[in-house]
């Protein structure tokens, strides 16, 4: 684990980001170029090699100076090494850098229809979400989103310092939200009903939290677990 600074490895990590969120037209995420000036102007980007290869990696930035806050906007794994600890890794790394430049928590957003990245993020990193973000970065047509999919998000925050939680009242109810097993193959296979959960998500998840609810965990079975108050 390590930040990168040398010019070859920062096109590495563009050629890898390319490959994951593969765009019409050869588009990336994000350059070789923008990494090197976010790296000159004193932010995060990093990556991770396992025995000589490129195995993940991470960019992240300054959020508004009152907050302290970094926010972390790509983090990737190569699929040879997902679930291998190299997310957990390159997190606790991107933590730690956050820690010892003064930050006071990081925050990022990820698709709440992913299950495997609810999971990591929600149980793995005790990530609190924030909000529910309908379309936030309007249609995305890369091989991940589908062409044109809507980028429904949540936005999460982790402190670096964690609080002791706030006791819980016992005055909500919870109910429980589901997800789809792989909404990756639906969006491939079966674009409508990928759209069907994306509607059903964003009102029922999204809803709940403009009511007032919070997102208190995510299940082994895929749900995430909401808190919501008494009507």
């Amino acid at each position: 684990m390590r930040l990168v600074d040398d010019t070859g490895e920062l096109e590495e990590l563009e050629a890898l980001f390319g490959e994951l969120w593969r765009e019409p037209g050869g588009a990336v995420p994000v350059t070789s170029h923008l990494m090197a000036a976010l790296r000159l102007s004193g932010n995060y980007v990093a990556g991770a090699w396992r025995a000589g290869e490129l195995a993940g990696g991470s960019v992240a930035w300054s959020g508004p100076p009152e907050a302290r806050e970094l926010h972390s906007h790509l983090t990737a794994v190569v699929p040879g090494h997902q679930g291998t600890g190299v997310g957990t890794a390159l997190k606790a790394h991107q933590r730690a850098w956050a820690a010892e430049r003064g930050y006071h928590a990081i925050t990022w957003t990820f698709d709440p229809l992913v299950r495997r990245n609810a999971a990591f993020n929600l149980r793995t990193l005790s990530a609190r979400v924030e909000r529910y973000l309908p379309n936030a970065y309007g249609p995305m047509h890369d091989a991940l989103n589908a062409a044109g999919g809507e980028s429904d998000r949540l936005l999460v925050r982790c402190e670096i310092a964690p609080a002791s939680p706030p006791a819980t009242t016992g005055t909500g109810r919870r109910i429980l939200v589901a997800t789809p097993e792989d909404i990756e193959s639906l969006r491939r296979g079966s674009p409508s009903e990928a759209q069907s959960w994306r509607s059903r998500l964003r009102e029922s998840l999204g809803g709940a939290l403009a009511a007032g609810g919070r997102v208190t965990g995510f299940t082994e079975a895929g749900e995430y677990v909401v808190e919501v108050p008494c009507p």
